[in-house]
């Protein structure tokens, strides 16, 4: 963790900041494989980086962190009074952050004076963006568990059934298997809700026929995978079948375009012109993929305005989709691991659409 924060450091010259300051969950995990909403750690351009946490979190703190100091703050109301005493002490003029809610963002800026508070989350999200081997291992362990999951919520899928009772199943194997917290909110969308792309999973009742998506993420030691399915409650019709081979094959031709150096917007245009030359083009409504990593959405971004190229250690997904109201709708996912000549499915479940 401590080659992280020096590769901060050496922004600073370029981003004109004698300091940063990191609030946000996730980037203090990034820096310290510590995870607390309290903590607060200060990287000044010279000296030592110190993570400060009150008493509720000092003997946790103490025990994992091993990238910085770990300053105990005795009250919780004096941890930002700390952190700014230290900015004050060490004469920091321009301190770079990733985010602060406005009323902390006011009180740093009233308590020091002529210091220049600037928001810079950019910077940790690019440092962030390429993975060292032990970030994809975790998400690689995550990936596994994902799967598992998939596995079981695709054997629960029969008519009858609720949607969140699809969920809970898939749930409870990736928490039994080792996840720790999920992704995100499990999505398992029967019938008319699977033509929205970002359903949540209710209490209908899955019908014989129905198109089910199902779109789902383990997490490792704080990283995350995910994935998503489409499969149908029964005998597929012709359509359905028609539709889930052209999101398919516009998953695979896209997929296989995957490698280091190639724009992101055109591994989305593959997939997009694909679908757009089988005359579904305005029922693919969302860009085809993002990064993933600590947080499930983070960058590169995959769609047709970006301007990201893919780095090998990306971690992205690859997930075009086609939605019709009155249809249902079918996405097909994999989180896919971005290498020098190629790409890696670190997700892997059967490409079914009909339950067996």
């Amino acid at each position: 963790m401590k080659h992280r924060i020096e590769s901060l450091k050496h922004l600073f010259e370029t981003e004109k900041l004698d300091g940063y300051l990191v609030a946000k969950e996730v980037n203090l995990v990034y820096f310290t494989n510590y995870l607390s909403e309290e903590a607060k750690l200060l990287v000044p351009r010279d000296g030592e980086s110190v993570l400060y946490v009150d008493g509720r979190f000092y003997e946790e703190a103490k025990e994992k962190v091993k990238s910085c100091k770990v300053e105990l703050v005795k009250k919780k109301a004096a941890l930002d009074e700390a952190v700014q005493s230290q900015m004050k002490d060490l004469k920091l003029k321009h301190v770079g952050f990733d985010s602060l809610d406005v009323a902390v963002y006011l009180n740093f800026s009233k308590a020091l004076g002529n210091t220049e508070l600037i928001p810079r989350n950019e910077i940790v999200m690019q440092l962030r963006k390429v993975k060292d081997k032990q970030e994809i291992e975790c998400i690689r362990n995550a990936a596994e568990l994902t799967s598992g999951g998939m596995k079981a919520a695709i054997e629960s899928v029969r008519p009858s059934l609720r949607e969140y009772e699809v969920a809970a199943e898939a749930e409870y194997k990736m928490r039994k298997s080792g996840s720790g917290m999920l992704a995100f909110d499990t999505i398992v969308a029967g019938g008319f809700h699977s033509a929205f792309p970002h359903a949540r999973s209710t209490d209908y009742k899955i019908k014989e026929g129905d198109l089910v998506v199902i779109d789902l993420g383990a997490s490792f030691q704080h990283y995350r995978a995910d994935m998503t399915r489409t499969v149908v409650a029964g005998k597929p019709s012709s359509k359905q079948k028609k539709v889930y081979k052209i999101v398919k094959d516009a998953q695979e031709k896209a997929f296989q375009s995957v490698k280091a150096e190639v724009n992101c917007k055109d591994v989305d245009a593959i997939a997009r012109k694909h679908i757009e030359k089988e005359g579904y083009a305005e029922y693919f409504v969302h860009g085809l993929g993002h990064g993933v990593g600590l947080e499930v959405h983070e960058m590169p971004t995959l769609n047709s305005e970006s301007k990201d190229v893919l780095e090998s250690g990306n971690v992205v997904t690859v997930e075009p989709g086609i939605y019709m109201v009155g249809f249902g709708g079918v996405r097909i996912e994999d989180t896919v691991l971005v290498r020098e000549n190629k790409g890696e499915k670190l997700t892997k479940a059967s490409y079914t659409l009909k339950v067996e």
